[in-house]
């Protein structure tokens, strides 16, 4: 098709020609040859292709970059050499304008610049560093409300002589015990070479006065009963323990004495436990 669209734009298709046609009715008639028409040779199309087009484009040879193929989109670049290149004089040392200076005369100048940039940028680090190791840490400190649990103030006036009276201390029972002056001496004549867990009365308590403990039994974690038991200090009933005034173990499971916690005397008559 495409041969004949082509041939028929060249006008090669418009001629034509007459000839007679006998039949059996009448004798054939001698017709008059047809005068050929002249022949017209239209201009060859010229086909639009990549290379056609490029000589559409404004510029000169030279300066045209054409690529085309099969399967490639066709791309026209320019070539620009007006560009120019930018200045950046605002931004350069007063030293280093000059092309036909040393450079080892502005040595110094360059190094004492380099130098406080680098200790402004350590210093910079090294704050930032500290800012974050700080807040790292305060982020495993514990809180507010739990900080205000970790310490207790007692007042010994309000516990009267030969009583024990328990305190919640840490989510622990804590006792305090106001000894009198027959379980002071007790106490402080029993040899610690003959108890389980040897420990002296000296040792435990930082007033004679005062035995400061926590009620947790250190078998199985019982709360142990004060006044009772055989040694007139504290008894287990869940496992039969018995502990003195002082709160060492004497007698039943319990391996260890009742802990004493960490406790203060800042002023007469005020406990700090904590």
């Amino acid at each position: 098709m495409q041969s004949v669209a082509r041939q028929a734009g060249l006008g090669q298709l418009a001629r034509a020609a007459a000839t007679a046609v006998p039949n059996n009715l009448a004798a054939p008639a001698v017709l008059p040859s047809a005068v050929a028409a002249p022949i017209v040779v239209q201009a060859p199309v010229n086909p639009l292709t990549s290379y056609s087009m490029s000589k559409l484009l404004p510029g000169n040879a030279s300066q045209m970059r054409v690529s085309s193929g099969v399967g490639v989109t066709t791309h026209v670049r320019s070539l620009h050499n007006d560009m120019t290149v930018p200045d950046f004089s605002y931004y350069r040392r007063s030293a280093q304008k000059d092309a036909s200076a040393k450079n080892s005369d502005s040595v110094e100048s360059r190094n004492t610049f380099t130098y406080v940039m680098s200790g402004v940028l350590a210093l910079g680090g090294a704050y930032s560093g500290k800012v974050l190791i700080n807040d790292f840490i305060s982020s495993m400190a514990p809180a507010q409300d739990v900080l205000a649990m970790a310490q207790i103030e007692i007042k010994l006036a309000d516990i009267p002589e030969g009583k024990n009276m328990v305190f919640k201390w840490r989510g622990k029972p804590l006792m305090v015990r106001h000894r009198t002056p027959e379980e002071i001496e007790i106490e402080q004549g029993v040899d610690p070479a003959t108890l389980r867990d040897p420990q002296s009365d000296t040792e435990r308590v930082k007033d004679p006065e005062w035995l400061v403990i926590l009620g947790v039994c250190t078998h199985l974690g019982c709360v142990p009963i004060a006044n009772a038991g055989e040694f007139g200090g504290y008894y287990c009933p869940c496992h039969g323990s018995h502990y003195d005034a002082c709160g060492r173990i004497r007698k039943g499971p319990a391996p260890l004495n009742l802990e004493v916690p960490i406790h203060e005397y800042p002023e007469e008559g005020l406990l700090i436990v904590g």
